[in-house]
Order: C-alpha cells, then sequence, then structure tokens
C-alpha cells in the first residue's frame, strides 16, 4: 500500500517544491518567494508527497480573518487522483483551526477543473480580474467561501474528507498526517 503523506513545507523541502513550481506553473515562485513564505507567521504551507516524492503543494496567507488561497500544484503525472481535493482540503480545514471566517483565490476562467474543484467547497464567483494572468493576458475569475466557522462548513469538511479517504482506499494509498495538519479526531481517514 502507498502512503501519501500530508505536512508542513519547511527548508528541508525547498528543493522539490521548487522543482513541482517549475513542472507545474512554468517557475512562477522563486526560492526567496517560498522562504517568505516559509517564514512568515501568517502563511500557511502544505505539501502531499507519495513515499516521500513531494507531487503537490498549496499555501494560503491569513489576512484579517480571510484565508487567501494563492497557489494549489499537483504534479501533472498525479492529476485527476483527488490530491487536488485533498489539498484544498487541507488549506481549509487549517484556515478553520486558525480561526479565520473567509476564504477567497483567483483562478484562470479557462482551468476549469479547478473551478469545478472550488465549486465543490461551495466557492461562488465574486468577479474577474482583468488581464490578471502575464503570460497570456487571461482574466481571472475571483472565487469567494464565507461562513467557514459554521457548522454548515464543518459538515461539508466531513464530507469531503469521507470522499477523500474512499478514494484513496479505492487507490490502495493511506493517508498519513504527521503534523496533524487535519482535523482527524473528526474522521479517520485511513479505514472506516
Amino acid at each position: 500500500m502507498n502512503s501519501i503523506t500530508l505536512q508542513t513545507i519547511d527548508n528541508s523541502l525547498l528543493p522539490q517544491v521548487l522543482e513541482l513550481d517549475l513542472i507545474c506553473f512554468g517557475g512562477l515562485w522563486t526560492l526567496e518567494g517560498y522562504q517568505r513564505e516559509i517564514d512568515s507567521p501568517n502563511s500557511e504551507l502544505i505539501a502531499i508527497a507519495l513515499n516521500d516524492q513531494l507531487i503537490g503543494y498549496g499555501c494560503f496567507w491569513e489576512i484579517v480573518d480571510e484565508a487567501h488561497i494563492t497557489i494549489i500544484g499537483v504534479h501533472p503525472d498525479y492529476q485527476r487522483q483527488g490530491l487536488g481535493k485533498l489539498i484544498l482540503l487541507a488549506l481549509l480545514d487549517r484556515a478553520c483551526q486558525r480561526q479565520m471566517k473567509h476564504a477567497t483565490l483567483e483562478v484562470r476562467i479557462s482551468n476549469q477543473s479547478a473551478v469545478s474543484l472550488y465549486e465543490k467547497f461551495q466557492f461562488k464567483v465574486a468577479g474577474q480580474r482583468k488581464n490578471y494572468y502575464a503570460d497570456t493576458g487571461e482574466n481571472a475569475l475571483i472565487l469567494w467561501r464565507g461562513g467557514l466557522q459554521t457548522a454548515e462548513f464543518q459538515n461539508l469538511l466531513k464530507e469531503k474528507r469521507l470522499e477523500i479517504r474512499d478514494r484513496l482506499v479505492q487507490q490502495q494509498r493511506i493517508l498519513c498526517d504527521r503534523d496533524s495538519l487535519l482535523s482527524l479526531e473528526k474522521i479517520s481517514l485511513t479505514n472506516r
């Protein structure tokens, strides 16, 4: 059985993060940029690894009571396997643990798989940023999700945890959350 490890990004993971950034985004962020995020108490950087190989990561900034999700990336060889969903779940769960009330992000209008993922967590379109992506001039959708501290949202997170657990079991994978990033006391992700 393969192990998916959910962990906080630290300096030891920076070389793998930079490599994955290059693969997923063409080198969107620099070493210095990631280092700033690691050093900032207002940033949350989460990685997932398969058998110790980094295959995905995400980040949000804590701005007052809002989680601004800045990046989610999954290696192309591992996309469409529910791992982006796991990263988003972990980011939103951490935002709840930090007592944030809202989450927001920008996404390319053309990235329909990402938009679909965010809609599963009930993000709604709040507007557009014109010519947001410098490489293409493409507009970004601004997505917004309020009510992170409500019982309704906590139930949604529980539902998504179950879906992820079931998908990992189907893939003969187990989740190791060594940094206790998820609120695992609510539900086991490795068995029924």
